[in-house]
């Protein structure tokens, strides 16, 4: 097992709800460390460069839209096996199919609304985690 960075953000659905703390506690008590964290609202030019790999799905304006609506929380996580491990404490993006105990299965309102965004590979990992911090940042 290898200690890794991963990017979490924690979607406008959660923050609206006042649900970062109790999510942040989910990471925390799986093992998972937050060694950089802020609150911010992306723009919908920022939302669309993020979210670019997906500009040909039916819902990437959507998904563009819902992003910039409200303030996000931007975080890295870091621990053993960080990515896998953030991915399972998320659960599943339907949160009607999430494990009992996930994040989206005790907060999400929908598969849109599913509260929580996680790296899927290390290199989406690093890639994002560029997007939102500088080294400076992340703070372990």
């Amino acid at each position: 097992m290898s200690t890794e960075l991963t990017l979490s953000i924690l979607k406008p659905d959660a923050t609206r709800r006042n649900l970062t703390g109790k999510i942040n506690a989910k990471f925390e008590e799986s093992g998972l460390r937050i060694v950089a964290q802020k609150r911010m609202i992306l723009s919908r030019r920022q939302a669309r460069l993020f979210y670019k790999m997906h500009e040909d799905k039916p819902f990437y304006d959507e998904l563009v839209e819902f992003m910039a609506s409200e303030p996000i929380v931007v975080q890295v996580l870091e621990g053993k096996n960080a990515i896998l491990k953030n991915r399972e404490v998320m659960g599943a993006t339907d949160p009607s199919k999430a494990a009992p105990g996930t994040v989206r299965k005790e907060f999400a309102l929908s598969i849109g609304e599913n509260s929580v965004h996680g790296s899927d590979s290390k290199e989406s990992a690093e890639r994002e985690i560029r997007f939102f911090f500088s080294d400076t940042e992340i703070v372990g």
